[in-house]
């Protein structure tokens, strides 16, 4: 049976049973978990992070972004969380969950690939300050 509300429980560690209708957050370990809202009783895991899904807390009620495609379940469920609301989606043809499966990894390698390029240039300056200290390490050396 489809589930549409959901109750957020906010805990430490996820539970080994999943109740129907709970999302587990865990803030500890960037990690939110429930049970396929459609009631074919698969776990659900969406890791948080920018690169994945967001948890946006509004009073008690909870939104997760983007949308849930349970597309490798055989279920096929494909629903967004607005705050504690499932909304239901229309199914979607093989071809366009291959398109979004291969966006959505276009997407997290263009993500990784830029937070390289930031720390790349935030850990410049120190090599280049390294280099320098050690050639006058060398210099001093040599008088």
């Amino acid at each position: 049976m489809k589930i549409s509300t959901i109750v957020p429980a906010h805990v430490d560690t996820i539970p080994d049973q999943l109740e129907d209708g709970v999302l587990y957050v865990c803030e500890q370990y960037k990690t939110v978990v429930h049970k396929c809202c459609c009631g074919c009783g698969e776990e659900v895991v969406t890791p948080l992070s920018p690169a994945e899904w967001s948890l946006r807390k509004t009073g008690d009620a909870v939104s997760l972004k983007p949308s849930i495609g349970n597309w490798s379940y055989g279920c096929k469920s494909h629903y967004w969380i607005t705050r504690n609301r499932v909304v239901w989606a229309g199914s979607m043809s093989p071809r366009e969950i291959d398109f979004v499966k291969a966006r959505d990894k276009a997407d997290k390698k263009a993500y990784v690939e830029t937070v390289n390029r930031q720390k790349s240039r935030q850990a410049w300056p120190i090599y280049m300050a390294t280099k320098l200290w050690n050639a006058l390490v060398v210099w001093w050396r040599s008088k």
